[in-house]
């Protein structure tokens, strides 16, 4: 095995850590702000932070394996992640486009 194989991240490696600690993470910040709001202070803001990076979870895994596709020249793959990674900002952009009340 070469050396740049030991030293180069398995996309499940990167894709483990970044679900483990980003979900450790988006759960600490959701955390802080119900705390916060326990005590009194307005934790809102930091609950809807939280929550966003829940969101921006799936958004980013697809990202890394897109990356990971290219990476290994396999380029129908990434064409399917590049599709998911289309639907998945376009239900975002339409969910935030409904949910705003000016556009109506």
């Amino acid at each position: 095995m070469s050396r740049e194989a030991i030293s180069a991240p398995q996309p499940e490696l990167l894709l483990a850590g970044l679900l483990r600690y980003g979900t450790w993470l988006a759960s600490g910040v959701t955390g802080m702000g119900l705390a916060m709001s326990l005590v009194g202070v307005k934790g809102a803001p930091m609950v809807a932070a939280g929550v966003a990076l829940f969101i921006a979870l799936p958004i980013l895994r697809v990202l890394v394996m897109l990356g990971a596709f290219i990476h290994n020249q396999d380029y129908r793959l990434a064409i399917v992640a590049t599709v998911v990674l289309m639907t998945i900002l376009a239900g975002l952009a339409i969910g935030l486009s409904l949910s705003n009340p000016l556009a109506h």
